[in-house]
């Protein structure tokens, strides 16, 4: 298995009450560019959580950037010739050898992490269209999860081979200046077995403009932890809704589903529960904590019991929290 560590992970770890730390990783905007005709792109990934497994691996061998006026740029990572433990972009494709494409084991992102995918990248300025992830599925452990008590399992992507993951989400690169994104990979949404017990990966992705995003972060009292919810069987996490006023529920493809999910654990440092849920453009939210996540099937429509539902306005650049 490939997966050295191979990527710059970016200052996204939030704070609980205090601004988010993106500005490390760039910024969209304008800047000194005067008349240039190029800016720069920045792309990360996160991930919202998934209970049954212990590591969910996805291997990307490149990506595709597509402008508005029809032309495209396709990258590939490759097999670094000065260090072989490191991987860099190219615009051709990879000789073989060297190949180093970038495996990522989504679990560690989350709670405010990302791990940068394209850091600076100079591109024409305008507006773009589209960004597809290229990702590789047909070999053995190379896109797979490996389930709580270590069994593994091959994860089908459909298409995802010949299509990749594409986003078709428009934006701009400015003249002079940069954009910077983060990828939301919900696995929560992602994962599901099929009757023949195949893992199947059909991808939920949001991307979201970095200067524009906030977090909401706080604890769970430890009495509705230990009351609540079975410590050994449960899975709490806080559910998160696009707009104030929204009656939870579970995630079925059917509104209204959760923009995302944020698993709840316990902080050794000081025995409390924390979560956090980061990423979310700034707007009203609804939230609500649960104990039922790991019975979330993301294609059947289940029972949950929430609680503490309540409206939470989230602000750009800031960790609003709310304790449970």
């Amino acid at each position: 298995m490939n997966n050295p560590s191979i990527l710059k992970r970016c200052g996204s770890i939030l704070v609980f009450g205090t601004m988010l730390a993106v500005a490390g990783c760039g910024g969209s905007g304008g800047g000194g560019g005067g008349a240039s005709s190029t800016g720069t792109l920045s792309l990360q990934i996160t991930d919202g959580p998934v209970d049954t497994a212990e590591h969910v691996y996805i291997q990307f061998s490149g990506l595709e950037i597509q402008s508005a006026d029809g032309k495209r740029t396709t990258l590939y990572y490759c097999q670094d010739p000065a260090d072989a433990t490191k991987t860099i972009l190219k615009d051709t494709a990879c000789t073989t050898p060297p190949v180093l494409p970038k495996q990522l084991d989504l679990l560690t992102l989350n709670g405010g992490q990302a791990e940068a995918l394209l850091n600076g990248y100079t591109l024409p300025s305008g507006h773009y269209s589209w960004i597809r992830l290229m990702v590789d599925t047909a070999g053995m452990h190379d896109s797979y999860i490996v389930l709580l008590g270590g069994a593994d399992h091959e994860l089908t992507i459909p298409s995802g081979d010949q299509t990749g993951l594409k986003l078709n989400r428009g934006f701009d690169v400015p003249a002079g200046g940069s954009a910077d994104f983060t990828i939301d990979f919900d696995l929560r949404k992602s994962v599901h077995v099929t009757g023949t017990g195949e893992y199947m990966l059909r991808p939920t992705l949001r991307m979201v403009d970095n200067v524009m995003v906030g977090a909401i972060a706080g604890t769970v009292d430890n009495t509705l932890m230990t009351v609540t919810c079975d410590p050994v069987n449960d899975h709490p996490a806080v559910y998160v809704f696009e707009g104030s006023g929204v009656t939870p529920d579970d995630i079925d493809g059917i509104a209204p589903d959760p923009v995302t999910t944020a698993s709840v654990k316990l902080d050794s440092n000081d025995g409390m529960y924390k979560y956090m849920a980061a990423f979310l453009e700034a707007g009203s939210y609804t939230i609500a904590f649960t104990c039922d996540a790991a019975a979330d099937d993301p294609i059947v429509d289940n029972t949950l019991a929430f609680s503490g539902t309540t409206p939470v306005t989230v602000t750009a650049n800031t960790s609003t929290v709310h304790n449970f």
